[in-house]
């Protein structure tokens, strides 16, 4: 049911080699980790789970553990199985998108949204005030989440619902997470850049780093190596399983702002090494830490652009340092990375199978990021 772990340098994942096992690298700290994932299936907390732990640039630690489902003749999870990474989406790709853009001089993040969204004015002037760095931020005041797609069933009528959401603070004063915000960033990024946001990420990020296993609408041949997330008996009524499962994102196509990209681990290894190495050869060092560093407002905010930061508590744990940014996706997905120990983790799983009523992800992702950091400072 165990894949082996495996070291390699990640020279290997970009050149496109096969991955080497030796059996020599396991270590008995690293073997720790296994029993919190393991646990999390043994309590039905998760079917499946495909960790990757990178360090000074070589993996560490890569490892299946479970099933697709808990039903005792699931497919078993592998270490090659695609994962619709929901949230994840917004920095792998709506803020990497921002980052290209904003290096380029096409992006001021001072902007106010409607001189790109027009449609987002309307007889509440504080519109007028949200920025494209306060999308970012998630301190725009829009609303965390809205389940448009019980009213709608198209994007466009879906966007016309975006465009006129009620304002449910001033711009700028509180942080609030809202998928509503990073719709409309999607939205406003499109049209800077004149094409869509999944055409402009496969050229400019995916291709050029070799993410060869990232996309936003996994082709058919897929299904089979991606675990399914939910039975849905309501919307859809089908089991998803290699569309996204985000509905608001289902309505819109499956590729929006704020969710729809599908990734491997592996895929995920390379953009976090490229963001640790600085960011070449997408963009520069000193514009990967504009939108890295925590934002100074709101008062109290933990947010980066686009990226989130330790915070207390954080589902990061308790080690990492203050440098650090990540992000978390609702499937039970997750990618957190550490300038100060050239560190990245990234947990993948998919918890909300059969239904999204499971919140133990939550416990699950501290335990291992602290499981992380203690197996590494052990060795030294």
């Amino acid at each position: 049911m165990f894949a082996k772990i495996v070291t390699i340098s990640i020279a290997f994942l970009f050149s496109g080699s096969s991955l080497a096992e030796d059996q020599a690298t396991q270590s008995a700290n690293l073997a720790a980790l296994d029993g919190v994932v393991q646990s999390a299936i043994q309590n039905h907390e998760v079917p499946g789970a495909v960790l990757l732990v990178g360090h000074e640039g070589h993996v560490i630690y890569r490892k299946a553990f479970g099933g697709f489902t808990y039903e005792q003749h699931s497919p078993l999870a592998e270490i090659d199985n695609v994962f619709d990474v929901a949230s994840v989406s917004k920095v792998v790709a709506t803020t990497a998108m921002a980052v290209v853009l904003y290096e380029r001089g096409l992006l001021d993040l001072e902007m106010p949204i409607v001189s790109v969204l027009p449609e987002f004015s309307g007889s509440d002037l504080r519109r007028a005030e949200v920025t494209v760095r306060m999308l970012l931020a998630h301190s725009s005041g829009l609303p965390a989440y809205e389940k448009l797609f019980l009213r709608v069933s198209t994007k466009d009528e879906l966007l016309r619902e975006c465009f006129s959401i009620p304002l449910r603070s001033a711009p700028g004063t509180r942080a609030e997470y809202s998928d509503i915000g990073f719709i409309l960033l999607g939205i406003a990024l499109e049209r800077i850049a004149g094409e869509p946001l999944d055409v402009f990420c496969r050229r400019e990020v995916f291709g050029p780093l070799g993410m060869s296993q990232t996309t936003f609408n996994p082709p058919a041949a897929w299904k089979s190596r991606i675990p399914p997330t939910a039975d849905d008996r309501t919307f859809r009524k089908r089991i998803i399983q290699g569309e996204v499962q985000d509905e608001n994102a289902s309505v819109m196509g499956g590729v929006a702002g704020h969710a729809g990209v599908f990734s491997t681990a592996s895929d995920l290894a390379i953009f976090a090494h490229t963001l640790l190495r600085g960011g070449a050869p997408i963009v520069q060092r000193q514009t990967l830490e504009v939108f890295t560093r925590r934002e100074t407002s709101p008062a109290g905010t933990s947010r980066a652009l686009g990226w989130d930061t330790p915070s207390a508590p954080s589902q990061s744990g308790k080690y990492f340092s203050a440098s650090s940014y990540g992000h978390l996706g609702y499937t039970g997905t997750s990618l957190w990375i550490d300038p100060e120990r050239q560190l990245s983790v990234i947990l993948l799983t998919n918890r909300t199978w059969p239904d999204c009523s499971n919140q133990a992800i939550k416990e699950i992702r501290p335990r291992f990021h602290d499981a992380v950091v203690e197996a590494l400072e052990a060795k030294r």
